[in-house]
């Protein structure tokens, strides 16, 4: 996987300025990779975003979504997005995916994702590890997050 990838965002919800892998290091970092109108990413995996970022330590685990739209364009609006994360209080920073060349958004293209819900774990170091697309068990989910966790005490 890569060992330098980069965000590719038109714009940012749920934060002040726009962020960087960067902004992340020294943190184990989640990308949870949605659209607001597919029912398998509300249903399971903004949920599951949600309980990574109530149930790890803020100081060793971020949580980000990035919605990354790849149907429904004219139905997934800034503006409508923007009313889902508050009805559905979703609190942790959002970027809206930049549009592609292709069908798919610049960055969902560029980590090699198949579709929503994905989820992508960063290590501490800002390396791509791990990339999850569907449902993933939470207990699986959350002993793998918690292994970057170690891995990085150790490694300091």
């Amino acid at each position: 996987m890569s060992d330098q990838p980069h965000f590719h965002v038109d714009d940012w919800l749920n934060t002040e300025q726009s962020l960087s892998l960067a902004d992340f290091h020294g943190r184990v970092l989640a990308v949870e990779v949605f659209q607001m109108l597919c029912p398998g990413c509300v249903l399971h995996g903004l949920p599951q975003a949600q309980r990574i970022a109530a149930g790890f330590d803020a100081a060793d685990v971020a949580v980000i979504g990035l919605h990354s739209v790849f149907e429904h364009h004219a139905a997934n609006s800034r503006e409508g997005l923007a009313a889902f994360l508050h009805e559905w209080r979703i609190r942790f920073p959002v970027a809206i995916d930049a549009k592609g060349n292709g069908a798919l958004p610049r960055t969902m293209e560029a980590w090699g994702l198949q579709g929503t819900p994905s989820l992508v774990l960063f290590d501490r170091q800002g390396r791509m590890r791990a990339r999850h697309f569907g449902q993933v068990a939470d207990l699986a989910l959350g002993a793998e997050i918690m292994a970057l966790v170690l891995e990085g005490r150790r490694d300091e």
